[in-house]
């Protein structure tokens, strides 16, 4: 037998034995071979993949799994080599890591020292992406992240997330619960701020690091035991008494460098990932031009590289901005995009002259960057004159665009703007502009002369104008002409009430139109009058509206409350169950006057308005007069609603959030707070299907649209089509009011989106390439299969008013998917429907009892959806004079949990 197999036999008794990670001294008892050669022996095996290597003092080795005894562990190819600094700044932190990971039996207990935002939370992550990969925990560990902040307020409770609890351990524990440290076992939980634990919960946690076990809050028997890798982490340091007491019982202390002290160059490596980072949510290169650039990485960033990336988010989301609104074809980073605070780094440059050069070396002025590229893109001056074809959006500033466009302007600036017939660059239904529609499929609606006079009339338009004209300008053109001609030829007269602001204001496209409208004239031998040029000069001024939009604008919500923290503890909850801190407390003591409770809550609205208004949620008093009053000294739109609770406040969060008007988010409050749900009319359920059909004219597209939609739909749909103008905002949407007494309407086919609230938007093109006859039909099958589900339950259940309760349960689903950002799919939604219908009918008649679900470790996991789930319950409870109890509620939070396509 070779000596290399004798040491790998050796290997395999130890093993055999319970011996675990051996070293090459104790090999060399039982084998006659001197020290060197054994180690030289094991470092072969480990080449072959036959032993894992620990790079512990002493090395150890233990035999690699069956199951991956082909694969070869390097601990200097894992998650930790890759961070930026891990040869630099980083170098000896890392090796910590690696010890404490890789130190047997489990590891160290390990403290993450740092400044806030120098990534502890990343490093603790890939201490644990590490111990995996060397294989001394297994791929399905777990890693629990807990931050000790978040709960400092309320010791017990803090305690009690990590430790677990007893049942009456104090006042609210009304059930066992496993903590953090069970459900961790054989894995690791990072506790990240750890100075926030209290004395108690300090003390259980030195015994579990010098024991291994523990007991939950108000336990006094029973210990449990777990095997956990404690990772902490703290921004305090040596003055902190709590750090000195770590300091003696956890081995391990690892120290992270702050920004400052690392070098320009590691500076730059992170700015390289955070600027592609954002390339890749863009699926576009981004450009910066280099004195920004030079400006970040000399800028003193106190928050360090947590600061540092967030620098670079907002930049990209003001470069994503000017490419969508100026037409330009790049998404360039200059230093017009970057904070005030970042711009001062320039003036550093001289300090760092040589560093800079070094790092600059053969780039260019303007340098590219793309998630797609390996390395660094070592561009000369590049040329950004060329789009690149790709399309795709920036989807979080796509969406404050569209909400901007459809919502935050004024009523004035939205008459003028609906006055474009085409559809919004800026829909918040798309996420890119649609493929281009083929000719042949375009000539089924409009003639071939239209077409091609179309396509002439804008390639002189985009000479004289110097700009392009995108598919959406030539359909949405060529269907309005098309209809336009015939009016003229018919003798009808067009007016067009905004003949003078277009004048005034697209003084160049309505001069043009001018030169275009002869061109028309001439190949159709008819006289455009002049309303109708102003029709063309706003096709062709369509993108001109874009750069007016500067920023997102929502209804502001304030919470107004008596007392010392009652409103900012209202708050608190309902951002931290909607996911964003978007609603604003004021707190009111009992000993502040009024007058100045007035004149904090004035300036805090005019700080809050962004053109929307502000609704203002207040429990009682003079403060239900404040709104109307302020309303008065400054002309912001304020609403009030008094007598507030929670789930109105979180209503009222999840409506501004979703872009909705002052009004809508005011009613729907209202509605909460009555607890009742909307009511859709006299034998909804009997109504006849609609679709709106609309443009600037009511005529033109509109009517074409409509003869489309005939000549397409399922002959057997009972189904009327109207088609409306939409040159009157509000006309048009006190026309579907009226039209929504009488229609179950089922979609708005346009050129423009008008955003009405629970009908769904078909764009033009695409009911010109099928797709949206498709979408139609679809939408229709919808409906008609809720029909027969209401008629199917009249059958089986002993209720009064069974016409009205499939709407309402519409109703609550959909409320349920807007509060808690779900997609229920349609099927399921049938489902839920009965299972609601069933259970309403159970409830009144007392019949049956509900599936016991285990609503305490339900409740543990789903605490958001029980909250929310239970608030949207409310207005069906009120109507129908049920109460949905515990069991009832977790098996609907069940359904709705099981069916979630998000």
């Amino acid at each position: 037998m070779k000596k290399i197999d004798k040491v790998y036999r050796l290997l395999q008794d130890l093993e055999s034995q319970g011996k675990e990670n051996i070293s090459a001294e104790e090999l060399m008892q039982h084998l006659n071979l001197d020290r060197t050669s054994i180690s030289r022996y094991l470092n072969e095996l480990f080449r072959k993949g036959k032993v894992i290597k620990i790079n512990s003092r002493p090395v150890l080795y233990s035999l690699a799994k069956e199951e991956a005894s082909s694969e070869k562990i390097d601990i200097k190819a894992g998650s930790l080599d890759k961070l930026i600094g891990a040869d630099f700044s980083l170098k000896i932190s890392i090796q910590q890591a690696k010890a404490a990971i890789l130190y047997p039996p489990t590891g160290l207990h390990t403290l993450i020292l740092g400044e806030t935002g120098v990534g502890k939370s990343m490093f603790a992550e890939l201490m644990y992406e590490f111990s995996k990969e060397c294989n001394i925990l297994k791929k399905n560990a777990p890693f629990i992240r807990f931050n000790c902040a978040d709960y400092a307020d309320n010791p017990q409770l803090l305690i009690s997330q990590i430790f677990g609890v007893k049942k009456g351990a104090y006042t609210g524990a009304d059930h066992d619960k496993e903590g953090l440290l069970t459900k961790a076992n054989k894995g690791i939980l990072f506790l990240d701020e750890v100075h926030r634990l209290p004395p108690q919960g300090q003390e259980m946690l030195f015994t579990f690091i010098d024991k291994g076990s523990f007991r939950p809050l108000g336990e006094t028997e029973n210990i449990v035991k777990v095997q956990v890798q404690i990772i902490a982490a703290t921004t305090e340091y040596s003055k902190s008494t709590l750090l000195k007491t770590f300091l003696r019982r956890i081995p391990m202390v690892i120290e992270l460098p702050p920004l400052r002290e690392r070098s320009l160059v590691e500076r730059y490596y992170l700015l390289v990932d955070f600027i592609k980072a954002e390339s890749k949510r863009l699926n576009k290169s981004i450009y910066i031009d280099k004195s920004a650039l030079t400006s970040y990485l000399l800028y003193d960033c106190p928050n360090n590289i947590g600061q540092l990336k967030s620098n670079i988010q907002l930049a990209s989301a003001k470069a994503f901005l000017k490419y969508k609104t100026n037409n330009i074809g790049h998404i360039l980073i200059d230093q017009e995009d970057l904070e005030q605070e970042v711009k001062k780094g320039l003036m550093k440059i001289q300090d760092y002259r040589k560093e800079i050069n070094e790092i600059f070396k053969n780039k260019g002025d303007i340098l590219r960057f793309n998630y797609s590229e390996e390395g660094i893109i070592n561009n000369e001056i590049i040329s950004l004159e060329n789009n690149e074809s790709s399309e795709i959006f920036y989807d979080v500033i796509e969406k404050k665009l569209s909400l901007l466009k459809s919502q935050g302007l004024s009523e004035k600036e939205i008459n003028q703007i609906l006055n474009i017939d085409i559809e919004s660059y800026f829909s918040k239904y798309m996420n890119k502009l649609p493929e281009k529609l083929p000719k042949d499929q375009l000539y089924k609606f409009v003639t071939m002369e239209i077409g091609d006079t179309v396509e002439e009339i804008l390639n002189v338009a985009k000479e004289r104008l110097n700009k392009s004209f995108d598919e959406k300008v030539y359909i949405g053109l060529a269907i309005h002409l098309q209809g336009s001609i015939e009016r003229i030829k018919n003798g009808n007269k067009i007016y067009n009430p905004k003949l003078n602001f277009i004048r005034i204001h697209y003084s160049s496209e309505f001069l043009v139109a001018m030169e275009l409208a002869k061109i028309i004239d001439s190949k159709f031998n008819i006289e455009i009058p002049l309303d109708e040029i102003g029709y063309l000069a706003m096709f062709l001024a369509s993108d001109l509206y874009e750069s007016k939009i500067k920023k997102e604008s929502k209804v502001g919500i304030l919470v107004i409350m008596h007392g010392d923290s009652t409103a900012s503890s209202m708050v608190r909850v309902a951002n931290s169950l909607i996911g964003e801190v978007y609603t604003e407390a004021l707190d009111m003591p009992l000993t502040m006057k009024a007058e100045k409770m007035y004149d904090a809550a004035k300036n805090k609205i005019i700080e809050m308005d962004k053109g929307k208004g502000v609704l203002l949620l207040v429990d009682m008093g003079s403060l239900t007069n404040f709104g109307e009053m302020i309303s008065e000294e400054t002309g912001i739109s304020i609403k009030t609603i008094d007598m507030v609770s929670t789930p109105i406040v979180i209503e009222a969060c999840s409506k501004a959030l979703l872009g909705r008007e002052l009004q809508s988010i005011y009613k729907s409050c209202l509605e909460l707070s009555r607890c009742r749900i909307e009511t859709r009319g006299n034998n909804y359920s009997k109504k006849k299907f609609l679709i709106i059909t609309a443009c600037f004219t009511g005529e033109g597209a509109s009517e074409t649209l409509k003869q489309i939609l005939i000549q397409s739909l399922t002959k057997s749909y009972n189904i009327e089509i109207i088609a409306l103008n939409i040159l009157d905002h509000n006309d048009f949407l006190t026309h579907v009011d009226s039209l929504s007494e009488k229609y179950k309407i089922i979609a708005l086919v346009g050129t423009v989106n008008m955003f009405i609230e629970n009908i769904p938007f078909i764009p033009a093109p695409d009911i010109l390439s099928g797709e949206g006859v498709k979408k139609i039909n679809k939408l229709i099958e919808v409906e008609e299969n809720y029909m027969k589900i209401d008629q199917s339950l009249k059958n089986h259940l002993n209720l009064d008013n069974v016409e009205d309760l499939v709407e309402d349960c519409r109703v609550i689903i959909r409320n349920t998917e807007e509060i808690l950002s779900i997609i229920i799919n349609e099927e399921a939604k049938t489902g839920i429907i009965l299972h609601l219908a069933f259970m309403i009918d159970r409830i009144k008649n007392k019949n049956g009892t509900p599936i016991k679900e285990d609503i305490n470790s339900m409740r543990d996991i789903y605490t958001k959806e029980f909250i929310l789930i239970k608030q949207t319950l409310k207005p069906l409870e009120e109507k129908y004079d049920v109460n949905i109890n515990d069991d009832e509620l977790a098996n609907i939070v069940k359904i709705i949990i099981n069916n979630n396509e998000k």
